[in-house]
């Protein structure tokens, strides 16, 4: 964990509740894909937790969904502002699994953290299908963006407005993709239908309301088959055998 202050370079709707924001400075925290940040906002006692969609050397992206104040205030933020936050929390999603055909399926804001990993995957060679999953066509983002690194991307809407009609399990089926390997983020009853409808090994990313974001409170506590884990410190990644549903 360190103690960063970054600046905002840019910080744009991508949907019309959904915002990219990109920051410059130190992001030599930030080890594996998968990873979250958290950021001190002005008049909020509680850092509010963000995943990373993606980082390099000097450069951190951010995606988040406008579901309260924090989120709220975080769209009105500008270029060149300054904003504080801890960085390289939690345990990531693990990239040097054995596969060569990773499956990485993403729900609505849980699509950001799989683009770094797609990016790692890609560049060691594996070939990677990339399932995003939506609720209707106005609400897809980054799709462009994961075939631009490679990715095969299938798209699934739950109004059949774009893509497949139904959910990412529809989309996997139709598809007739093949994998030997999954990576997973987005809601709860997606993830639970994703580790049943697939008979292969996997990670998933959960989510969890958090107080403290790096192991102290507990109050991320969810159990696994080892007893009771953290999500902000064991997690948020979890393999799909430790789950308890």
């Amino acid at each position: 964990m360190k103690q960063v202050v970054f600046e905002i370079v840019s910080n744009r709707a991508l949907t019309d509740s959904v915002y990219e924001m990109v920051l410059a400075g130190d992001t030599s925290a930030i080890t594996r894909p998968g990873q979250f940040v958290e950021l001190s906002l002005e008049g909020l006692f509680l850092r509010r937790p963000i995943s990373v969609c993606n980082y390099d050397e000097g450069e951190l992206t951010l995606i988040y969904k406008v579901v309260g104040k924090g989120t709220e205030q975080m769209a009105h933020l500008t270029q060149g502002t300054k904003i504080d936050a801890l960085t390289g929390l939690g345990n990531g999603f693990n990239d040097e699994a054995e596969c060569n055909a990773p499956l990485l399926v993403g729900g609505g804001v849980g699509v950001p953290p799989l683009y770094r990993l797609a990016r790692n995957l890609i560049a060691k060679g594996k070939s990677v299908t990339v399932v995003l999953g939506f609720n209707t066509a106005s609400e897809i983002f980054y799709r462009e963006q994961f075939e631009a690194i490679g990715a095969k991307v299938i798209v699934a809407t739950a109004d059949g407005s774009y893509g497949v009609k139904g959910f990412v399990t529809d989309a996997i089926k139709e598809s007739g993709a093949t994998a030997d390997y999954f990576y997973s983020c987005g809601p709860l009853p997606m993830l639970r239908a994703l580790t049943t409808a697939l008979d292969i090994d996997g990670e998933i990313s959960l989510e969890e309301r958090m107080g403290c974001g790096f192991g102290i409170c507990m109050g991320c506590s969810i159990m696994t088959t080892a007893g009771a884990k953290r999500v902000c410190k064991e997690g948020p990644v979890f393999k799909k055998e430790e789950i308890v549903w």
